[in-house]
């Protein structure tokens, strides 16, 4: 046992942050090579003061097995809240998560995914049919149109073509945020000006879309009929637990704000990267072109899972200690966060054999190991969109490669990563030339 935070890099707090904000992969990777397992990152607001990083399996285990009273995940990932707001699933720790979870829980169960299905397989059809044959596609740019649609439509229900294009480009430009509004966001003297008052004047007119989009919604006359996702929480009332109260129109943004932006920005970024896997692997765009055709979904969703896990797209989980704790046998103190590295863990040669390769199959052999794909968390925290993300890219990869061929652009080779928001996304993104079989 030990007293003292486990050891890592000696650079300047500053720069630390500096490089966890911009070149975090890098930072992660050569502070893993040379501390090992477990190591200590100190950083400025609004990250974590002392950030012990954790990438094996059973640490892993150890803190998302962990009492919720005593790991608030809400409390390490503060630096969303400006954006998703104070009632976020992402954001709420102990009774208040567990009771928002368990109001949003049935929109998402599996009866409530097959009867999505159908709506998001016709959004892919139509987005995908304008792809003109021969041509090169910014799939980063498509996908996320495309997710964003399927986000409107299924989780608001926004029918109304005019009311999407409002509330779209008010979404983009969350997803767009300049990094330098995080680092203002403790400094209230700055929301007046710059990008800071152009971020709140946006978040303005986006809150005046979706309160009136709630307003209709609750009155409308055949909310127990409408399958979308809002319309299923206002109808749930109080969910299965008699005592819970039914979410409030500000717990309702909050929440609705929170599904657009992490079910749509971190399904298209997995998206894109399968396209440029696929487009690289001509003989693996083969055999899960043929899965599509004979409707083997295991196989494509096999595929969207090696993407997730190659090209990870949301970097790591965190948790702030309500109390001193002994995790992976470091005695630490309380307030400290503790990050599950999914982008280490992802890479780890233990735990994935020849992890540099995309290999899909290993999804299929039973040889992932539990704790080891994290691409949606683990625990109670587990994202309850997860079985959405997975149907919802299942989906498309079918309807995609039923349709066109992939390959690279003449002199592409590799697509490098870069992070955008909290999500780390093709820096190029992910071109490739779409030809119709």
């Amino acid at each position: 046992m030990t007293n003292a935070y486990p050891p890592g890099p000696r650079l300047p707090v500053i720069v630390q942050t500096l490089l966890y904000a911009k070149w975090r992969g890098v930072l992660l990777g050569r502070a893993a090579r040379r501390y090992g397992d477990v190591f200590t990152l100190h950083l400025v607001a609004p990250y974590a003061e002392n950030l012990v990083v954790f990438s094996r399996p059973e640490h892993i285990r150890e803190i998302f097995a962990g009492d919720p009273a005593d790991l608030h995940a809400g409390e390490g990932n503060r630096l969303l809240v400006h954006i998703m707001g104070e009632h976020s699933l992402l954001l709420t720790d102990e009774d208040e998560h567990a009771r928002a979870r368990r109001l949003l829980m049935p929109a998402f169960a599996g009866s409530s995914l097959r009867g999505y299905r159908t709506m998001v397989e016709a959004i892919a059809k139509t987005h995908l049919d304008r792809w003109a044959s021969g041509s090169t596609v910014h799939t980063l740019d498509r996908m996320n149109e495309l997710t964003l649609d399927v986000i409107m439509q299924v989780v608001f229900g926004m029918t109304d073509e005019r009311r999407r294009q409002q509330l779209a480009p008010r979404l983009r430009r969350i997803v767009n945020v300049n990094p330098i509004v995080f680092f203002g966001w403790k400094y209230p003297q700055l929301q007046g000006f710059g990008p800071w008052k152009s971020f709140r004047a946006n978040q303005s007119a986006m809150n005046e879309l979706l309160y009136s989009e709630i307003a209709q919604r609750r009155a409308h006359p055949d909310l127990d009929q409408r399958a979308d996702v809002l319309s299923r929480l206002l109808a749930f009332g109080s969910g299965e637990n008699p005592s819970d109260a039914a979410l409030s129109d500000a717990e309702l943004r909050d929440q609705l704000i929170t599904l657009l932006l992490a079910g749509h920005e971190t399904t298209a970024s997995a998206l894109s990267w399968a396209c440029h896997e696929l487009a690289a692997h001509p003989d693996i765009q083969d055999t899960a072109r043929a899965a599509a055709h004979e409707g083997d979904e295991k196989y494509l969703e096999a595929v969207l899972k090696e993407s997730m896990r190659l090209r990870t797209v949301i970097a790591a989980t965190g948790r702030r200690l309500t109390r001193d704790m002994t995790i992976g046998g470091w005695d630490l103190p309380r307030g400290t966060v503790v990050s599950t590295s999914i982008l280490l863990a992802h890479k780890r040669a233990d735990s994935f054999p020849d992890a540099t390769d995309f290999r899909p199959e290993r999804f299929l052999d039973g040889s992932v190991a539990a704790n080891t794909w994290l691409p949606f968390g683990g625990g109670v925290r587990r994202c309850i969109g997860a079985g959405f993300s997975l149907m919802e890219g299942t989906a498309v990869l079918r309807e995609l490669l039923t349709h066109y061929r992939l390959s690279l652009p003449a002199g592409t080779t590799d697509e490098q990563s870069r992070i955008r928001n909290i999500t780390h996304v093709p820096a190029h993104g992910a071109p490739v030339v779409a030809t119709t079989l």
